[in-house]
């Protein structure tokens, strides 16, 4: 009988979660089929040769955008109803600084929206559809960004299937508009870099529009040009918008019909303060890092451009590679640093339970497999070419840092994730703890005495003053080990994070020497290497972005 009651008060206490795969299942095959289609007609709707129109897949996106909107909504209002609906809160799942990269992401592809309106809507050939998009996408950033803003934590135990396929809309929807503006910008880069190539990609060029009303269909004045340029500038952070997102409605996903144990599930509260505990030295290098990444971008692209490119091409790819290699040494020295400190860090390992934490490493290693894949090409190509020159030397150099570069880092964030927090100072004074040696102490059975002479203290045990000056050398030295350790990890971790923002900034808008290097070209030819870089290097571009919201926490966590 005491057995039985024991049974039913622990699962009164702590319930059995309900039965998810069915619910997992059912949804997943939706978002599959969706995604299918998804790309079926962003792909088709790309090229001249398939009779499929780009008119066709932003009707489709419109679509599934609008019904996304209805749903969050719906979820929005239901949830905010019933005060059962969401009985735990994910801690680890959307921190501030996800939810604050969300916002930057979304008020930028608001701007890229309202000029892609305006481009747009110079053209009378087009369809209404294509303005429609733009517009639709703009009420779909702001709804999804409030909803994730409020809703990032939850773990929601009401209509479990219809709010896991809802959750599977959202996160198809999104990755649905990051493939078809993956393959705008990408279809679009390429060609500029190759303007006497076959132009067919009809979302940029427009070569679908009939001959009769080609003059229609041009882009005259400046004000449709600055609209054009300006939404192309802008994709980057449109593409970063739907990933962000994407993995945060993953993480509510996971989380959908999860119950959490208060009792045993420990919640650390990270407070963020960017310079407390540093040197300044990570983020000075880091500042530099950035600087000099800019400048050389600026010029990059500049002289890449212009007229008389053939002659200053090996120049300005040989400035861009030096850079390159320098910065991915030294990254790959201090991630090799951070993980030998990590040997040695006496902080125990979190094993519990954390979807975000699961998908943070998933990401972090499958978008690094797009840039290990261009890098292994490259390799194949320049060994297997010829001339040997210094520009294939370079970029046979930067090819292997690169490889080294992902292996070591990935290697000293996942270590940094799965550590626990450093526990806070025990609620006696610091200085009292200095003094005693000691970790809790009895302030009623301890008392200093101070003489009238007043030259030391007179501790009341005569015990404790031979114990404390070694207890006190101890404490200081511990102390000082710990300190240069969070240190290091500070300055590593704010290092590594500015020289990934450079390295996203760089390849994001516009620095791709994969075309402007004619070995790959003329190894795999124009077409293969074209599909190479365009599928691998999106993957490589979210890896840099993504790996600095982890070296975030990192930073925190250290």
């Amino acid at each position: 009988l005491e057995g039985n009651l024991a049974s039913g008060i622990k699962e009164y206490i702590f319930p059995k979660e309900v039965w998810k795969k069915g619910g997992r299942v059912f949804s997943i095959l939706l978002a599959i089929n969706l995604i299918l289609l998804a790309c079926t007609l962003v792909s088709g709707g790309a090229f001249k040769n398939v009779k499929l129109h780009d008119y066709d897949a932003f009707f489709m996106l419109t679509v599934v955008m609008l019904i996304a909107i209805i749903w969050m909504l719906f979820y929005i209002f239901n949830t905010s109803k019933r005060q059962a609906a969401i009985p735990y809160k994910d801690n680890h799942a959307g921190p501030i600084w996800l939810r604050g990269g969300l916002v930057l992401f979304g008020i930028l592809t608001l701007v890229m929206d309202i000029f892609k309106t305006g481009y747009f809507s110079y053209y009378e050939c087009l369809s209404v559809i294509k303005i429609m998009y733009p517009v639709v996408q703009a009420v779909f950033v702001i709804v999804q960004t409030y909803f994730l803003w409020v809703s990032a934590k939850d773990c929601v135990h009401v209509h479990l299937d219809l709010t896991r396929c809802g959750l599977m809309l959202i996160l198809t929807t999104n990755l649905a508009v990051w493939m078809s503006a993956v393959t705008d910008e990408s279809l679009h880069k390429a060609e500029s870099k190759k303007p006497d190539a076959n132009m067919s990609h009809r979302m940029a060029s427009h070569s679908d529009r009939p001959v009769h009303i080609s003059d229609s269909c041009v882009c005259k004045s400046n004000v449709c040009q600055i609209f054009k340029d300006g939404y192309f500038w802008l994709y980057p952070f449109n593409i970063e918008y739907s990933l962000f997102a994407s993995a945060m409605i993953y993480v509510m996903w996971k989380n959908v019909g999860r119950i959490m144990d208060h009792h045993s599930y420990h919640i650390h509260h990270l407070k963020f303060k960017l310079f407390k505990r540093t040197y300044f030295l990570g983020f000075i290098m880091g500042v530099l890092i950035m600087a000099s990444g800019i400048a050389i971008l600026i010029v990059y692209e500049i002289q890449i451009n212009s007229k008389n490119k053939a002659k200053v091409k090996n120049q300005v790819l040989t400035m861009y590679y030096i850079f390159n290699i320098v910065c991915l040494s030294l990254m790959s020295l201090i991630s090799v640093g951070g993980s030998i400190v990590y040997r040695f860090d006496k902080r125990d390992m979190d094993r519990e339970k954390n979807p975000t934490r699961t998908l943070d490493v998933a990401l972090l290693m499958g978008a690094a497999l797009g840039q290990y894949a261009i890098s292994y090409y490259s390799i194949v190509a320049t060994v297997a070419s010829s001339p040997r020159d210094t520009i294939n030397a370079l970029n046979l150099t930067y090819s292997l840092l690169m490889i080294a570069q992902h292996t070591f880092q990935n290697i000293f964030i996942i270590e940094g994730l799965h550590r626990q927090p450093l526990k806070k100072d025990s609620k006696v004074d610091h200085q009292e703890k200095d003094v005693y040696g000691l970790t809790f102490v009895n302030l009623n059975a301890v008392s200093l005495r101070v003489p009238e002479n007043g030259n030391a203290l007179s501790p009341a045990s005569p015990g404790l003053a031979i114990q404390a000056p070694h207890e006190v050398t101890r404490s200081i030295s511990i102390s000082k080990k710990v300190s240069w350790r969070r240190r290091f990890l500070k300055e590593s971790s704010l290092f590594l994070l500015l020289c990934n923002v450079i390295l996203w900034i760089m390849p994001a808008f516009g620095a791709r020497p994969q075309f402007d290097n004619n070995t790959e070209i003329e190894f795999y030819g124009y077409p293969m290497w074209t599909a190479i870089v365009d599928i691998c290097l999106p993957f490589g571009i979210f890896y840099r972005m993504h790996a600095v919201a982890s070296l975030m926490e990192v930073y925190i966590m250290s």
